[in-house]
């Protein structure tokens, strides 16, 4: 195990160029660095060419300068990682479907604002992916809307997600008829969306299949833009309409019962959560309150 120490006032040599600077950035005598440097010598041979004014690195030299940072940058993970205790620094990893995390992720970014020691890590992925992320510690929450079943996970009640049908604004729905003239507008999970809401509002009809397709679109901040442009309708979350930022071009129409999928938090059930993730949860949590509050 090579000394810390012994380590640092090689680096600050190697930085400053000669012993008196580097003894100084340490707040060491320069005696204390050049001990420091024959001790490291002593174990791993020739490290520096020592001129009158400047050292320079020999490539053993050069190769114990990368070990140097090598530590460093690990023992700066292992303090952001440790830095669990904390409510204020270290890392919030979510995971989640994009319709919901087109809410979420402002958020956190504001949060992020508020404490500066805190980054935020946020991926938009499908079920699968996220159930697997968590349960991989790859990210240190995730939302689902399917309970998982599984010994390694908590999972939560998060929040409701209503489905809505959308239109571009000024158009009026109210028969299978009309959705056929405007055209669907799909996108990876519109299918399965638009046949859980329209078979309910629309009982007996054709099916989303019967549907003429207008387009399809894999990106869910832009499955709303062709909509807004007329083009035809889509069924999205109501996560995802309300982050659209041309609100004035698209209406949403309630011709019947309320959809809602039920939105699940999971994490690792080993252990618990680190303070910076129940800090954001509850951000969180009192936004999507709020936000059925003000939509009720």
């Amino acid at each position: 195990m090579v000394n810390p120490q012994w380590l640092r006032s090689f680096a600050a040599l190697a930085q400053q160029g000669n012993f008196t600077r580097a003894a100084d950035s340490l707040l060491l005598t320069q005696s204390a660095v050049s001990q420091h440097v024959k001790q490291l010598e002593a174990e791993y041979g020739q490290l520096i060419i020592r001129h009158s004014r400047h050292v320079e690195l020999t490539p053993s030299g050069q190769v114990l300068l990368r070990f140097y940072d090598e530590v460093s940058c690990a023992e700066k993970r292992l303090n952001a990682s440790l830095a669990a205790r904390n409510d204020d620094q270290g890392e919030i990893s979510v995971i989640s479907p994009g319709s919901i995390g087109l809410s979420l992720y402002p958020l956190l970014l504001d949060l992020q604002l508020q404490c500066p020691a805190l980054t935020v890590r946020y991926r938009f992925a499908p079920d699968k992916e996220v159930v697997d992320a968590v349960l991989n510690n790859h990210f240190e929450l995730g939302i689902v809307p399917l309970k998982p079943d599984n010994p390694s996970l908590n999972a939560e009640f998060f929040a409701n997600e209503h489905l809505e049908l959308i239109v571009p604004a000024g158009v009026s729905v109210q028969t299978w008829q009309d959705l056929e003239k405007l055209g669907f507008i799909n996108h990876p999970d519109g299918a399965v969306m638009a046949t859980r809401l329209l078979s309910r509002w629309f009982p007996g009809n054709p099916g989303v299949a019967s549907l003429p397709e207008k387009g399809f679109i894999n990106q869910i901040g832009l499955i709303l833009e062709p909509v807004a442009r007329g083009m035809g309708f889509t069924v999205l979350p109501r996560f995802a309409r309300t982050a659209f930022s041309r609100q004035d071009a698209i209406k949403t129409l309630e011709i019947g019962p309320e959809v809602v999928n039920s939105l699940w938090l999971i994490f690792r059930a080993e252990w618990p959560l680190s303070r910076r993730a129940e800090r954001a949860l509850s951000v969180l949590r009192t936004a999507c309150e709020t936000k059925r509050a003000t939509s009720a």
